[in-house]
């Protein structure tokens, strides 16, 4: 390996291993069977890679693979495993069975189940949950409180401001304020 590549390699190292100043919570590795059985503390954060049976943490950044992730905060980066649950906000690509985000959602929603109360960007699903969601929701069965954007399944669900209430196949709704 050349010096510049090994010299990029050390950097990232060392970039993931030493936690900003500021955040002296955020650690690089989680391994975690359950709480509290978990090397980092649930009420820490991890910047780097969660593994883990049952893994709960404030906020995770980076990688998160697991049977049952859950943050009390926020997440970003891409989260794989059977159950993902976000207390706070969530950036990026959550590929679970069951996907769920108690905040703002903006990034892919891929699983059985997706829901997220405030997102954007792009639920593919067997059923798709949303109260107020911006983008593309693909399922089987698509609901959204409010939606500015497509639904495309055999049932699609838009409470407020669809072209209809429930429409098979496609249903869409765009925010007239956001156009002009």
């Amino acid at each position: 390996m050349n010096n510049p590549a090994r010299a990029t390699l050390v950097a990232l190292a060392l970039a993931i291993a030493t936690p900003p100043l500021a955040a002296q919570s955020e650690h690089p590795f989680q391994l975690a069977l359950f709480p509290p059985v978990q090397i980092v503390p649930e009420d820490e954060s991890v910047r780097g890679v969660r593994l883990s049976l049952y893994g709960r943490n404030v906020s995770v950044t980076g990688f998160d693979w697991g049977v049952a992730n859950h943050t009390t905060g926020d997440f970003l980066g891409l989260q794989l495993g059977v159950v993902g649950l976000a207390e706070g906000g969530f950036t990026g690509v959550q590929g679970n069975t069951v996907n769920i985000v108690e905040g703002a959602f903006e990034g892919l929603q891929a699983g059985l189940f997706s829901s997220a109360d405030q997102g954007r960007g792009l639920q593919l699903s067997g059923v798709n949950h949303a109260r107020n969601f911006r983008g593309l929701q693909i399922a089987l069965v698509n609901y959204a409180e409010t939606l500015n954007g497509v639904q495309i399944g055999i049932v699609n669900i838009i409470r407020q401001g669809g072209v209809l209430p429930v429409m098979p196949i496609v249903n869409w709704s765009v925010d007239r304020a956001a156009v002009n």
